[in-house]
């Protein structure tokens, strides 16, 4: 007898983890980590978004110990400066200021964990983005289209793209906030795949 693949759980409320996630075929469940994420500016940015995803990971594992469970971070790194996400539209403001006309770093990192059996697996994609040059008139409509509360570094590369990238390297969807092809190998390192699930 084929036993049943364990639950797959998402330790995030992110709409855009959530439909990047759906994307890799998957079945899975929503629980959003209720913790206090370490968000230090001048910390190592690698460090900050692995020790988060970790976080995360752990606090629903805990409640499902035997789901295999995935929390992630994500933050924007520039001038040895992490930009996570603006209090408020003022700081949205400077962060868009600050990278204009610039290249940056957006760091991600992941996190798998599972209680029963135990399992902890860890990683950290790194993809550079360039911006425009941008001011106060792009910035005031690139604001009026996007929320930026919700976002590291106050941007999301796949809203008003036109109006504030001028290009990328690396993974385009660890930009957006999940890198999928490392999420399919970390997961596929796990022993999930596809094939083990029943099609809805």
């Amino acid at each position: 007898m084929t036993s049943s693949p364990p639950v797959l759980i998402l330790a995030s409320a992110s709409p855009r983890r959530k439909e990047l996630l759906t994307g890799l075929g998957w079945p899975f469940e929503v629980l959003p980590a209720e913790v206090t994420e370490h968000e230090e500016p001048a910390t190592d940015p690698r460090e900050m978004v692995r020790h988060n995803a970790a976080l995360k990971a752990d606090w629903v594992a805990a409640r499902r110990p035997d789901a295999v469970v995935l929390g992630a971070d994500t933050t924007v790194f520039i001038d040895r400066t992490a930009l996570n996400k603006p209090r408020d539209l003022a700081e949205a403001r400077t962060m868009l200021r600050r990278l204009s006309g610039r290249t940056h770093t957006v760091y991600t990192g992941l996190a798998i964990r599972r209680c029963r059996p135990r399992l902890a697996l860890d990683a950290g994609v790194a993809s550079e983005v360039t911006f425009k040059p941008l001011d106060d008139t792009i910035i005031d409509r690139y604001l009026s289209l996007v929320n930026p509360l919700d976002k590291a570094g106050a941007y999301a590369i796949q809203e008003g793209t036109d109006l504030i990238i001028a290009g990328w390297r690396g993974s385009y969807t660890n930009i957006v906030g999940l890198p999928v092809e490392e999420t399919k190998q970390i997961l596929t390192r796990c022993g999930l795949c596809q094939d083990s699930f029943e099609p809805n």
